[in-house]
């Protein structure tokens, strides 16, 4: 009987139709922030969604009873379990903020769909060498922060009065929004030679540091789908061998049988 369970909810017409059902959610939960549709929709809308939190659940409670204590060694079972628990608790009163977390439902595709999983394996492989990147980020930052607070913060406190406002500041600079306009050129009229350091702290971080987040992100990603290809031609591998085992043993099998027909 478990066997059973365990096919079915494994199986690929299943999986299609939990994607839909997520997918169809998705779009109920973005209908149910429009005040016009509620107005005309909203006990149904509220109904649908009613109803496929239940099926969720009894989803849930299938692949639990399919895999027995297995299920809750893998992480993305892990994961479905907990956006379908925050789903089932209460959302009135002072959990009404609960509410707006129904919208998580919608992160089960990434466990449903293999690619998707794929991907997140890789951001996740990818934290170690990140964390290094983090790390001189924000020794690169703090430097500059403590340089501009020190040059710049008499005459624009407001952007370099202190550290937490400078590191802001160069936050904004980094990630290049406005600022040239709105930072760097005003400041230059005061001090015409602060281009030297703001040109300097742009190279070593909008086109450093962050393109070797993307470097090292694109590393992990590539190992991770040359795991899962290995992993596959090694299932394949391992098919192939009990395929030749069961025939050399079907092989010896006629041997032994011709062998007993010659003898008589």
């Amino acid at each position: 009987m478990r066997e059973r369970l365990k096919a079915l909810v494994q199986s690929r017409r299943w999986e299609a139709v939990i994607i839909g059902l997520i997918v169809v959610n998705a779009v109920t939960l973005g209908l149910e922030t429009s005040p016009s549709v509620m107005a005309a929709f909203g006990p149904a809308l509220v109904a649908f969604d009613a109803l496929i939190l239940a099926i969720f659940t009894i989803e849930i409670a299938l692949r639990i009873v399919a895999h027995g204590p297995s299920f809750f060694r893998d992480p993305w079972n892990l994961f479905d379990f907990a956006v379908v628990g925050v789903a089932l608790m209460p959302s009135s009163g002072a959990f009404s903020v609960l509410r707006a977390l129904r919208i998580l439902r919608v992160l089960r595709l990434i466990s449903v769909v293999p690619s998707l999983r794929r991907v997140v394996g890789g951001l996740v492989a990818a934290l170690p060498g990140m964390g290094s990147i983090v790390l001189l980020l924000g020794l690169v930052f703090y430097v500059f922060a403590v340089m501009t607070t020190k040059l710049y913060g008499a005459s624009f406190p407001e952007w370099f009065g202190t550290i937490a406002a400078s590191l802001y500041t160069l936050f904004q600079i980094m990630t290049l929004e406005s600022w040239s306009m709105g930072i760097v050129r005003p400041v230059m009229e005061v001090y015409p030679l602060s281009w030297l350091l703001f040109v300097p702290f742009i190279l070593c971080t909008a086109f450093t540091v962050l393109n070797l987040f993307i470097g090292v992100i694109v590393s992990a990603m590539q190992q991770e789908h040359e795991s899962t290809a290995e992993a596959d031609r090694q299932a394949i591998h391992d098919e192939t061998g009990l395929v030749l085992a069961e025939v050399r043993a079907l092989r010896e099998e006629v041997r032994e049988l011709r062998g007993r027909l010659a003898e008589r």
